[in-house]
């Protein structure tokens, strides 16, 4: 028993890094009986949260694909539009991120700092590189005048060489319609773009605190709850990749 330490409020420890596992982190709230009762309700809450941004932006893939159904012709000319190789390249950066803040949350529960501020790093990268190409398809979207309202050029969706509508050219209210798909692209695609907006905010806030040490001293929680959010900023993306830009595209569309 001489290695034997006591603990207050955990009795006997063994070992140095035992006492180092049962001192309470900094960050325990008076609220919370125990540390393990604040972490899951940090999750609770998180899971809670992302099942409120599941119904908001499964109202938005509704609509979509509602009015896909309705103005098929036009939705699928104008979906022509969209720049496949930029939606691809945005698609492995995101996949990309995820990857590096997965492991971070496992270089935080192993206590690596030097790897948890690395990996928190490249995941910003990539979230503000996923940025930077979403506003040259926005600057692009902008020249071609394909932002709704009273500016939107609708005359380049009656085209007679247009694939399967060859032999049956949209008509002028056809045409319009194709603002509806222009709505729901920058709705859906801008709700994205503000997700990882403020995601991206909160990694530099994580950075600070990670080079302080503060998540590699046994609090964890923040870093994997915030994961669980990107992961899902990830994989509303993985949906509107196929739904935006891959749906019935002809080989021939430019």
């Amino acid at each position: 028993m001489a290695n034997t330490i006591i603990v207050p409020e955990h009795g006997p420890v063994d070992t140095a890094h035992d006492v180092y596992d049962h001192i309470a982190i900094p960050q325990h709230r008076h609220h919370f009986e125990t540390e393990e009762q604040q972490r899951e309700a940090g999750s609770f809450g998180m899971w809670l949260f992302l099942l409120t941004e599941i119904m908001f932006f499964g109202g938005m893939f509704f609509a979509y694909l509602l009015y896909r159904n309705w103005y098929y012709d036009a939705f699928v000319s104008a979906s022509n539009q969209l720049s496949v190789p930029l939606g691809t390249a945005n698609t492995l950066i995101l996949i990309t991120s995820g990857f590096f803040m997965a492991l971070a949350v496992y270089y935080a529960e192993v206590r690596n700092r030097t790897m948890l501020v690395g990996c928190l790093a490249l995941t910003t990268l990539f979230g503000l590189a996923f940025l930077g190409i979403k506003s040259v398809e926005y600057h692009e979207k902008w020249e071609m005048h394909h932002i709704p309202g009273a500016d939107f050029n609708a005359s380049q969706f009656i085209n007679p060489a247009d694939y399967h509508l060859a032999e049956k050219p949209l008509a002028p209210d056809m045409a319009q319609k194709t603002q509806v798909f222009f709505f729901l692209y920058f709705a859906m695609t801008g709700m994205h773009a503000v997700h990882m907006i403020i995601g991206i905010g909160i990694l530099f806030w994580f950075l600070w605190r990670a080079q302080r040490g503060e998540f590699t001293a046994g609090y964890v929680a923040p870093i994997e709850n915030f994961a669980l959010y990107w992961h899902f900023v990830d994989i509303v993306w993985l949906f509107l990749f196929p739904l935006l830009y891959l749906i019935n595209r002809h080989p021939l569309a430019h």
